[in-house]
């Protein structure tokens, strides 16, 4: 039932992208010129998303599981560190650069989109190269542990 409810989460996820036109390139570059022509419809996008995030939050954080049983596992990290910042430092730069983020680019890609799969092979790229760094901290760690 879990991956039925998440297939259909994602899809209207998707769906939701397409008909608000954020899976455009042209869309999100035309929010960050902010010197040119302006357009602002992402930005009342993401305020529709943080509302909804926020009632969201407010009432999964008084539940102990979800209305479907499952545990619901909230963050608990309130740090901002070096990784968070420059972990949003290159999400930011890739996002302006490409006009994509992972959720519209995963719908691109499914449009036979070429930017879209160019996108995602830089992304796990990046993914791998992280999980090498990640593994190689956690090797030095346990040797000077030893």
């Amino acid at each position: 039932m879990g991956t039925i409810t998440s297939l259909l989460a994602g899809l209207i996820f998707g769906v939701g992208l397409v008909i608000s036109g954020m899976v455009l390139p042209s869309k999100v570059l035309g929010f960050l010129d902010l010197a040119g022509a302006w357009d602002p419809s992402l930005g009342l996008v993401m305020i529709g998303a943080v509302l909804a995030g926020t009632g969201a939050f407010a009432v999964a954080r008084r539940l102990s599981c979800s209305l479907l049983g499952f545990e619901i596992k909230l963050p608990t990290s309130r740090v901002i560190d070096r990784r968070l910042v420059v972990g949003s430092l290159l999400f930011g730069v890739g996002w302006g650069i490409a006009g994509l983020c992972p959720g519209p680019a995963l719908v691109d890609l499914g449009t036979g989109e070429v930017k879209a799969a160019i996108f995602f092979l830089a992304l796990l790229a990046g993914m791998g190269i992280f999980e090498v760094i990640e593994r190689c901290k956690t090797r030095r760690s346990l040797f000077r542990a030893a």
